[in-house]
């Protein structure tokens, strides 16, 4: 009867130390700029693509193929699009960008997009598309938000950790109501509301700081919402073909996607914020 303690202090060891690793990889990426945090960025999507398949039961030669077209139109974008120590400003005095220098990242969304569906019809299966823009689209705009500045990046993913720490959190000191049972049981609305407050204050503490203007600092709450709606949407999936998580490769957390389910709507959210702010 006492060996389960044990068992469970184990489980939340390999959890942080796995988290810290996570954590130490995505900010070394982010200090070393450029091809790094391209090439991690390129790395993740593959390897949520390969998760994609397995929970849509694809043939693996397929996904391995969309995985290699994914990473390369990544790399190929974020070179071509974003070269490194290109800058964009608004004029030869200020040093602002201007709305044009992220202009060509929709080009880039559009070209991801066809390449997906060239996949989906030579596979003839509609997931290789569906998959392929959930992945992708917001790896590049995360390339692109990193090429702009790297407090943009550092936004999105602060208000995304917030989000899952203060929901783990509330969630657990106060307990109540469950959210959504049948897709997930075990998350609250007090979790949602802890993860929305945490979010909105990170997202204003870092927006204050780095000087990235009043969008980013009142919408950090509804980037919290986006994030837990990320959660519970691959939460469903998982529902839905009945496994625990998208898969193994992080010891403790599942796979990628689960870890990272969170962060894809926000970055996209982000990029399109930063977008429309500067055509103000």
């Amino acid at each position: 009867m006492s060996e389960p303690a044990p068992k469970a202090a184990s489980d939340l060891g390999t959890r942080f130390a796995a988290a810290v690793v996570m954590v130490a990889l995505a900010c070394a990426a982010i200090y070393l700029g450029g091809w790094w945090f391209n090439a991690l960025a390129a790395a993740a999507a593959a390897a949520m693509l390969l998760e994609w398949g397995d929970l849509h039961g694809l043939a693996r030669p397929w996904t391995y193929a969309a995985m290699l077209a994914a990473a390369a139109a990544l790399l190929a974008a974020a070179g071509l699009l974003f070269p490194e120590e290109q800058l964009c400003y608004v004029d030869d005095v200020g040093v602002a960008l201007a709305r044009q220098c992220l202009d060509p990242a929709w080009l880039g969304f559009a070209g991801l997009a066809a390449l997906g569906l060239l996949l989906a019809l030579a596979a003839r299966r509609l997931p290789f598309l569906t998959g392929f823009l959930y992945v992708t689209l917001p790896a590049l705009a995360l390339i692109a938000l990193e090429w702009a500045s790297v407090y943009f990046v550092l936004w999105a993913m602060l208000v995304t950790w917030a989000t899952d720490i203060f929901a783990y959190f509330a969630g657990r000191a106060i307990g109540g109501p469950k959210l959504a049972p049948r897709i997930s049981p075990n998350k609250t609305w007090a979790g949602l509301l802890g993860g929305m407050a945490g979010a909105g204050a990170v997202g204003a503490a870092w927006a204050i700081f780095a000087d990235l203007g009043s969008p980013f600092t009142w919408v950090g709450a509804l980037m919290g919402l986006l994030a837990q709606l990320g959660d519970l949407y691959e939460s469903g999936l998982k529902r839905r073909f009945g496994v625990k998580d998208s898969g193994r490769l992080i010891p403790g957390h599942g796979g990628v996607l689960d870890r990272l389910d969170g962060l894809l709507p926000v970055a996209a959210a982000t990029f399109l914020l930063l977008w429309v702010t500067l055509g103000q």
